[in-house]
């Protein structure tokens, strides 16, 4: 990047994430971000068309952050651009941008944590270090892996990718009988516009299923300690594959339960070294009450738990992070506890083509919902339910309470019909 200059340098946003233009916009001065984005995906994603116009977009920079090295490369090769931040905003951004911010000397994760949580099996074996429940957890290289860990298990197991997204190439397996097909199933790993052209290299895990209710924990950190925490409840969509259906803000659960989960959190972020920034860390609660952690993110939370977090509390969550990694003061104090609720429930279509799409305006009158989302549009074909981008659309709601808030946005997403084709 040559030419223009702020007295303070960019923001560095690594991975682009078209919904959060508006909410970015509405506190980034203007031509104060530059994206970085790998140039595979912004051919496929049509980026520049996208940020056309967005008066906070400084410019945009095509690199290939995927592969090791790259941020020192990125580094040697701009040196000059003296960035304010270094954010990453998907999950595959996140060791990139933890080096970057290493080498400008900015807050940052640390690649070391960065590193760690981006691999499941490294994380698991760093968090049961530390204390923290773990399900039970190997390397597979093929089918006859997957049987022997299946043999001899009272319950199913799980067959998951350790180093993929959005529940991409993860199946629930219940009998030996079905491990070649699960195989098979979970092999099919392709993100399409999300993902450069070439292959992510593939590294499977076999786990113990643990059954019991699952939530996530958001927290914002600076310097390792925990400025802001919330606990989204979470549902799923019937089926061997983990998709889920439902986010709610705050979980409905006890206050005990809670600070044991903020707790474990915070213990994760302690093992892995994690400094600066936002992680997203999955649990499953047992029935003895154990919370086992099935993975930690260190980037913000998808699948809208960002916009719900910030209109339940309320909470300027995503400004306050951008604070953090800029090294500045927080906007305002942030909340201890929410003040309303608030609830994401995904739309999912039956396999085949769509051929329409009814009682959208309808459900936009629901008392409460502010976004109605359909993905799916006439012509388009789904193969079932595999993965998150696999889902259909999606309605958010607000309410006094969660439970209200998801009771809305269940009422919405009712109203919402997609007719769909069958094919052979």
């Amino acid at each position: 990047m040559t030419g223009h200059r702020n007295d303070v340098g960019p923001v560095l946003v690594v991975g682009f994430v078209g919904v959060t233009l508006a909410a970015i916009g509405a506190f980034q001065p203007d031509r104060s971000v530059v994206y970085v984005e790998e140039p595979d995906v912004v051919r496929k994603r049509h980026v520049h068309e996208q940020i056309e116009g967005a008066a906070f977009v400084r410019g945009l920079i095509e690199w290939e952050y995927h592969l090791p090295g790259t941020a020192d490369a990125f580094y040697l090769a701009h040196r000059d651009l003296r960035p304010s931040a270094v954010i990453p905003a998907i999950e595959y951004a996140t060791p990139f941008a933890a080096r970057l911010a290493e080498r400008y000397g900015l807050p940052g994760a640390g690649l070391g944590a960065a590193q760690i949580l981006r691999d499941k099996a490294l994380l698991r074996q760093v968090s049961a270090a530390a204390g923290i429940a773990n399900p039970a957890s190997v390397p597979v290289t093929g089918p006859d892996d997957l049987r022997a860990f299946l043999r001899g298990r009272a319950g199913p197991v799980v067959l998951k990718p350790a180093n993929r997204q959005a529940s991409v190439g993860t199946r629930v397996v219940h009998d030996p009988a079905d491990v070649d097909t699960a195989w098979a199933d979970c092999l099919v790993q392709d993100e399409g516009i999300f993902v450069p052209d070439r292959p992510i290299g593939l590294s499977m895990l076999a786990e113990e299923y643990v059954e019991g209710p699952e939530y996530s924990v958001e927290m914002l950190v600076r310097g390792g300690g925990a400025l802001f925490v919330n606990v989204t409840g979470k549902q799923l969509f019937p089926g061997p594959h983990p998709v889920e259906m439902a986010h709610t803000v705050p979980a409905d659960i006890p206050e005990e339960l809670a600070a044991l989960l903020g707790a474990r959190t915070r213990r994760v972020i302690d093992a892995v070294g994690f400094r600066d920034g936002v992680v997203h860390c999955e649990w499953i609660v047992a029935a003895d009450g154990v919370p086992y952690l099935v993975e930690c993110a260190g980037r913000l939370a998808g699948g809208g738990i960002l916009d719900t977090i910030q209109l339940a509390y309320p909470v300027e969550l995503l400004r306050s992070y951008y604070a953090v990694m800029k090294g500045e003061e927080l906007p305002g104090e942030l909340p201890r506890r929410p003040k309303g609720g608030a609830a994401v429930r995904f739309l999912a279509a039956a396999p085949g083509r769509v051929t329409a799409v009814h009682g959208v305006e309808e459900a936009r009158q629901v008392d409460g919902v502010f976004l109605v989302a359909v993905t799916a549009a006439p012509g388009d074909r789904f193969t079932g339910l595999r993965h998150s981008w696999d889902r259909a659309g999606i309605v958010m709601a607000t309410a006094d309470s969660a439970a209200e808030a998801l009771r809305r946005a269940e009422t919405a997403a009712g109203m919402v019909r997609i007719d769909i084709e069958g094919e052979a």
